[in-house]
């Protein structure tokens, strides 16, 4: 799959524009000058929380494996570092404090400790008001949920669990044909 078409899939699924698509587009630089100041050094513990929320979004099911299995909270401190400006990478470190204390307020539980049902109602909450916020948000910082669900589906389709599990893939596909029958149930192609 191209970088541009999943980059487009990602648009629609989250309902506004790729954060940091640019860099997606042109490629990441790991050759950036980082400043201590911009480096995330997430903790193993922050990692895992990731993963918790990344699980929480695309959860495992009987045909696939979820986020978890793919290593979606490695892959998002990669992204963050390596492609995100320092506004939208202290917007995403401050979110995982937020979602926290969210799940604390809602459930007196920290989020990695809650129920999935619990974990599932917060998160379909937060994205409620993510939505109506980034429909106005103007020249505000974008919202961290925003960031979180974008890295999540990215990172997860552009796993091999993602793109060899979860959707059809074929490594050598062939002729190009345009119009493939689909049944009910059938994954998309990868």
């Amino acid at each position: 799959m191209e970088r541009r078409t999943l980059l487009k899939m990602i648009a629609l699924l989250t309902g506004g524009a790729v954060i940091g698509g640019n860099a997606f587009l042109t490629g990441c630089s790991s050759n950036k000058d980082h400043s201590l100041k911009e480096r995330l050094n997430l903790t193993p513990q922050q990692i895992a929380f990731l993963d918790e929320v990344a699980e929480t979004i695309l959860p495992t099911t009987a045909k696939s494996p979820g986020a978890k299995a793919a290593k979606v909270g490695a892959f998002m401190t990669v992204m963050v570092n390596d492609c995100y400006e320092a506004p939208d990478q202290q917007v995403f470190l401050e979110g995982m404090d937020k979602l926290d204390a969210a799940c604390k307020k809602a459930h007196n539980l920290d989020f990695v400790e809650a129920s999935p049902e619990q974990k599932l109602a917060l998160l379909t909450a937060i994205d409620k008001d993510a939505t109506a916020y980034n429909a106005q948000k103007g020249d505000s910082p974008n919202h961290y949920y925003t960031l979180f669900k974008q890295l999540t589906l990215l990172g997860y389709f552009s796993s091999e669990i993602g793109y060899k599990q979860a959707l059809r893939y074929n490594q050598a596909p062939g002729r190009y044909e345009g119009d493939i029958p689909y049944k009910k149930g059938d994954k998309a192609w990868a």
